[in-house]
């Protein structure tokens, strides 16, 4: 049987890189998928390509009352949802703690850390009725470290944030069954990247990881979709790395 059988996902920023791949594996392990995002050309393309147990919502992430819309679609589409993949993120841009912009430090919070608060605000009520579900919360390895590639001191900031609201949620609701774990990829050769980093510049920083390669964005969703499906029935409130061993040098 399919490892997510009978599960309904809503996944963010799922119009393409790692949020698309992971739309693609739940669908093929049998979950019916919302996928949201703000790209709608793409993502209601992928959602076509994808068939009948797949839906494109627009939504965007910072804002709850479309939160509060786009779990009544899902529902009211494919039933309750008890699986929330929050992966909506925003690197943001380069810059120091003296030089970044009040506009794009609250802009970076707004998406990787509020996006992630009200999307599990949103979905807890319905899984309680439901018996329970899992939360799948994307974080990164700047949820531990802070990146010198990634030099935006927001991004590191919400990041972290992350793992303390997976802790909070998964002790205020595991009595309820609903599981909350955050996931913390480290490089990922997704489409974008390759499209907008010189291959010089990815082989640098694959020299700095021990597998000396960065993570296909597959390698990451099947460990999501491991949290997602009962096989991690007794894990809950878990940092899970998936870096190639990068913040173990």
């Amino acid at each position: 049987m399919a490892r997510l059988e009978g599960k309904v996902a809503l996944i963010t920023g799922a119009a393409s890189g790692m949020g698309a791949e992971h739309a693609r594996l739940f669908i093929e392990e049998g979950a019916r998928v919302a996928m949201t995002d703000i790209a709608d050309v793409p993502g209601r393309a992928l959602a076509a390509e994808l068939g009948a147990n797949a839906i494109y919502i627009h939504h965007d992430v910072t804002e709850p009352d479309e939160w509060t819309s786009a779990v009544i679609e899902a529902t009211e589409s494919f039933g309750p949802v008890n699986v929330l993949v929050n992966n909506a993120g925003f690197a943001g841009p380069a810059a120091s703690v003296v030089e970044m912009t009040d506009e794009d430090y609250l802009k970076t919070i707004a998406i990787d850390q509020h996006g992630v608060f009200f999307g599990m605000r949103a979905v807890i009520p319905g899984m309680i009725d439901a018996g329970g579900g899992s939360i799948v919360n994307i974080s990164s390895v700047a949820g531990f470290v802070h990146q010198i590639n990634v030099p935006n001191p927001a991004y590191t900031a919400a990041k972290f944030a992350v793992r303390g609201l997976t802790k909070a949620a998964a002790v205020l609701y595991g009595d309820r069954n609903i599981r909350v774990n955050s996931v913390h990829p480290g490089g990922v050769l997704t489409p974008m990247l390759i499209e907008t980093v010189p291959q010089e510049a990815i082989d640098f920083i694959s020299e700095g990881v021990p597998l000396r390669r960065m993570a296909q964005p597959r390698e990451v969703s099947q460990l999501v979709v491991f949290l997602a499906s009962d096989d991690s029935s007794y894990i809950t409130g878990a940092e899970h790395l998936i870096d190639g061993g990068q913040t173990a040098d």
